[in-house]
């Protein structure tokens, strides 16, 4: 019944197709939106978790962490670029009213076609965009694209020496945050404190590891969701 109504329904004109699309750009923005604020609000959690772990002077689970932070970072990064271009699609269809207007149908667009393409290589938005491309093409406005791969680069090894770098900048500014609120004579009442032996160290790091396995893992598990 539903394809029924479909094929009775009337083909929108120039105009109001190029609205449609410029709503559902909308949207699709709002979705970066609210996406980029549970990955923000995500981040702080595993902030206090490093902090922490900084404190027990586990610093390898510290560090763990804030490589999850890091790469955070990176898919925020991106989906304000995803934002923006999607922003700039928008504009560009909203040209193309005012000539749709004058000739009575849809131009094709150059700069269209490469937002598009661009956009079509990002994972947070390649689905959409897909769909976007095939009725962009079926109505004029661009040409047919290959399907190019989705761009994977934010989890490729070329990328890990720039992350290891970034970690140890967050790692800096927190572990300077926590010190600074440390009180002057604790401060000096660590620097006191003689050196732990290996064989105690390890037999409490033993302690530790098992009961935050499991935190550690769930920080990572939300945050992976929140970023997908």
């Amino acid at each position: 019944m539903e394809t029924v109504k479909n094929l009775l329904r009337p083909k929108p004109n120039p105009q109001q197709q190029l609205r449609e699309w410029q709503r559902r750009l909308r949207q699709e923005c709002r979705n970066i939106e609210r996406q980029i604020r549970d990955v923000q609000r995500e981040e702080k959690n595993v902030q206090k978790a490093i902090k922490d772990a900084a404190k027990r002077n586990d610093m390898a689970s510290a560090k763990s962490l804030a490589k999850e932070i890091v790469r955070s970072r990176r898919a925020v990064n991106r989906l304000y670029e995803n934002k923006a271009q999607l922003n700039s699609v928008s504009m560009h269809l909203g040209e193309l009213v005012a000539t749709a207007r004058t000739v009575g149908h849809l131009s094709k667009s150059a700069e269209v076609m490469k937002l598009v393409n661009n956009l079509m290589k990002a994972p947070e938005v390649a689905a959409t965009m897909q769909e976007f491309s095939k009725e962009m093409t079926k109505a004029g406005v661009i040409e047919e694209m290959v399907n190019d791969a989705v761009d994977t680069a934010l989890d490729s090894e070329d990328i890990e020496e720039e992350i290891e770098e970034e970690v140890d900048k967050v790692l800096a500014a927190l572990a300077g945050e926590t010190a600074s609120q440390l009180p002057d004579a604790v401060r000096k009442e660590r620097i006191k404190q003689p050196s732990t032996s290996a064989d105690v160290v390890e037999e409490r790091e033993a302690v530790v590891e098992g009961a935050e396995d499991e935190d550690l893992d769930e920080i990572r598990e939300r945050l992976a969701r929140v970023r997908s």
